[in-house]
């Protein structure tokens, strides 16, 4: 795998973390600042995915490139997990918050003043 293609991982699983964090201490308004950053990583992702290979890689790769490139799958796949479980948290974290505002908008819920 391209290191850039693995940094980009590497930096969405970061901001993952950091918007779990933000979620879990009740900073909304952070996870949402973050949640914008994800996505800008993300579409750098699929861009630098669709980019031609520069290296200018053939088919038949030598085995030491075949090990790297297992490897790299290997942490591309532990990566992805973590993401996939701080994104259930944060879900799971928000369905309170996201329940009350949606109670706020359909008018079952009092503002007190």
């Amino acid at each position: 795998m391209d290191p850039q293609l693995l940094s980009y991982y590497e930096a969405i699983e970061r901001a993952s973390a950091d918007m779990l964090a933000a979620a879990r201490a009740g900073r909304w308004d952070e996870v949402v600042k973050l949640e914008g950053a994800c996505v800008l990583l993300i579409s750098q992702l699929k861009h630098a995915v669709l980019a031609p290979d520069e290296a200018g890689t053939g088919a038949a790769a030598a085995p030491a490139a075949r090990s790297h490139s297992n490897e790299a799958a290997r942490l591309k796949s532990r990566i992805m997990q973590r993401i996939l479980v701080n994104d259930a948290e944060i879900r799971h974290l928000a369905e309170p918050w996201l329940q009350d505002l949606e109670d706020t908008l359909a008018g079952k819920r009092q503002t007190l003043h």
